[in-house]
């Protein structure tokens, strides 16, 4: 890039009463953990030495030419469908845009930044066993094909802090992710307690022209068929179905679906208490808090939909409600075909006309299958298709593909080309076992941390994902792109 930072066009338009500007906190010590150098390079900032890092990422130096000062962004949010009109960014803010190698417009946002307007008595840091969480989880969904945001850098901070769920006192950190976009669907449910339309039309031409082109690119726009805003939820209803599908085939529970942790470009971000599943479960729940069950991993696709309700609801201050109903009423079907091709992705399958009845079998056999690992096992032996049977049948879980459910799912493989045979010429697949993240080994590599400060199960883990992520080659970027 000849102008690595290539600022973008920032959302500070005085009309626009979205955030706060706020200074970052000040930390004893800036010791870095985590630096992401292929998410650096896609927006120039790989050649930063660690000295320029830490200034940036540690002490929050503005980047030149960009923006001058943090924004802590104001949103409301409904929290497990509960309304709550105090919320905003507690600890964390809007740190710089820019655009990627890509041309789709970026944003630096934080977390663990300390006190904003926002942080409701909370200490607005971030413990190091957070941060190192979500190191390991975006880089295993990123490697699942998983829309996700990108933890850019991870700083340890020196100071000790108490939580109620962690023994303390225990170590803190500040994290910078890279995402698309830090505009949630709780933005718009604030300007719609507010009955702030004009602020709500100056916000959803902001996301027109840098997130959703719908004149040049939609056709029933072009038509005046449907309002802007209407074209850009029925996007949105996509994006979603896209990101609850992935999420699905990949075995992943957010744990905290609440309206406020949804943005309008389909991207999963902010994990807190998230899992991977050890085997298929509905009922599997991330979060100790969701006593009910309410996003556990089998009603994800219908907590989607729930926040989608809202922010369609929101959007009738600006536009006529029929076509944000009939964009609403297209999710299911739009989440089944999504999650078709997230099958068929996750399997290294050439997609049909009609992918349901592979879904079905594969979860049939999914259900019958009770062992830790065996969920992301089924997609790694039989990543190929047919073309793999010789290697799942000779391997650690070759005892699993017997039984009528398995007939039924193999015979259903037989009927699909293979979508890119060379993959299975990476040596990762002579391996016997998937990568996996599931809570045990979390722990294992958190205490190597905590006890001895050895960092060497973390990295070896991330090196070890970042294989997997080759030998897939599935991609966990949306496709948003302004034109």
């Amino acid at each position: 890039m000849t102008n690595p930072y290539r600022p973008a066009p920032l959302l500070q338009c005085s009309t626009l009463a979205l955030h706060d500007t706020v200074s970052a906190a000040e930390f004893p010590q800036t010791t870095i953990r985590y630096r992401n150098d292929r998410a650096a390079q896609s927006v120039g900032l790989d050649d930063l030495s660690n000295t320029a890092w830490i200034e940036h990422f540690g002490r929050f130096a503005p980047l030149p030419d960009n923006q001058p000062a943090p924004l802590a962004l104001r949103y409301h949010g409904h929290q497990f469908r509960h309304y709550n009109p105090d919320l905003g960014d507690g600890r964390g803010f809007l740190f710089a845009q820019m655009y990627d190698d890509q041309n789709r417009l970026l944003d630096l946002g934080t977390k663990g930044t300390g006190k904003t307007p926002w942080s409701r008595g909370g200490d607005g840091k971030l413990t190091l066993k957070g941060g190192v969480r979500e190191v390991l989880a975006t880089a295993l969904l990123e490697a699942l094909g998983v829309p996700t945001s990108k933890t850019f850098s991870l700083i340890e901070t020196g100071e000790d802090l108490v939580r109620g769920d962690e023994p303390s006192p225990t170590r803190s950190s500040v994290m910078v992710r890279l995402s698309h976009s830090h505009i949630r669907f709780g933005t718009f449910e604030r300007l719609a307690y507010l009955n702030d339309a004009e602020t709500m039309r100056d916000l959803m031409a902001f996301i027109i022209a840098n997130y959703y082109p719908v004149r040049s690119s939609n056709e029933a726009v072009a038509q005046d068929k449907m309002s802007d805003a209407a074209a850009v939820f029925d996007a949105v209803v996509s994006a979603s179905a896209k990101l609850a599908a992935r999420w699905m085939a990949a075995g992943f529970v957010h744990g905290v679906l609440n309206t406020d942790n949804m943005n309008i470009t389909g991207e999963s971000f902010d994990y807190g208490p998230y899992r991977f599943l050890p085997a298929y479960d509905p009922a599997f729940t991330a979060a100790y808090f969701d006593h009910t069950g309410l996003y556990a991993y089998g009603r994800q696709p219908d907590a989607v939909l729930w926040n989608l309700g809202q922010l369609g609801r929101c959007l009738t201050l600006i536009t006529a409600p029929e076509p944000l109903i009939e964009s609403f009423n297209a999710f299911n079907d739009r989440y089944e075909h999504e999650l078709g091709l997230a099958i068929c992705d996750r399997l290294n399958l050439i997609a049909q006309a009609d992918n349901a009845p592979l879904v079905k079998t594969v979860y049939a056999l999914l259900s019958d299958l009770c062992a830790e690992g065996s969920f992301e096992g089924l997609f790694y032996d039989w990543f190929g298709g047919a073309l793999s049977e010789g290697r799942a049948m000779t391997g650690p879980r070759r005892d699993n593909y017997a039984g009528p459910s398995f007939t039924a799912f193999h015979e259903v493989l037989q009927t699909y080309e293979t979508a890119a045979p060379e993959k299975l010429d990476h040596p990762r697949f002579t391996q016997g076992d998937p990568e996996t993240l599931l809570i045990d080994e979390i722990e294992t590599i958190w205490a190597q941390i905590a006890i001895e400060d050895d960092w060497s199960l973390f990295e070896a883990k991330l090196a070890l994902i970042e294989t997997y992520r080759q030998a897939l080659g599935l991609t966990g970027y949306s496709s948003f792109r302004r034109e």
